[in-house]
């Protein structure tokens, strides 16, 4: 398995973007078996919730509440970032990146937290 570090965290204005980097570290063999990277969030007293995802091929998903607003991307095969503009309050939370194997394992990162201040 890959071993992922989030990144690029903070504290920020509503209104306000981040950028948030995942780097994945590991053997060849690992980092070619991910066939898809994502974002996820959990917010104090809240499970954790899908923000978005792509797949090896590029193919995103964003949640509802993301759609519009944040962007997915991936550098190469071992970096993902998420762009987050107009950010809001309600998107303050601990943000993790998340590694999906082919045979449906995953990985996590240790969480990055982003706090949106009204």
């Amino acid at each position: 398995q890959v071993q992922l570090v989030e990144s690029g965290g903070g504290l920020v204005q509503a209104g306000g973007s981040l950028r948030l980097s995942c780097a994945a570290s590991g053997s060849i063999f690992s980092i070619f078996s991910i066939r898809r990277m994502g974002w996820y969030r959990q917010a104090p007293g809240k499970q954790r919730e899908l923000v978005a995802t792509i797949t090896s091929g590029g193919f995103t998903n964003y949640a509802d509440s993301a759609e519009g607003r944040f962007t997915i991307s991936r550098d190469n095969a071992k970096l993902v970032y998420l762009q987050m503009n107009s950010l809001k309050p309600e998107d303050t939370a601990v943000y993790y990146c998340n590694a999906l194997y082919n045979n449906n394992g995953d990985s996590w990162g240790q969480g990055t937290q982003v706090t949106v201040s009204s």
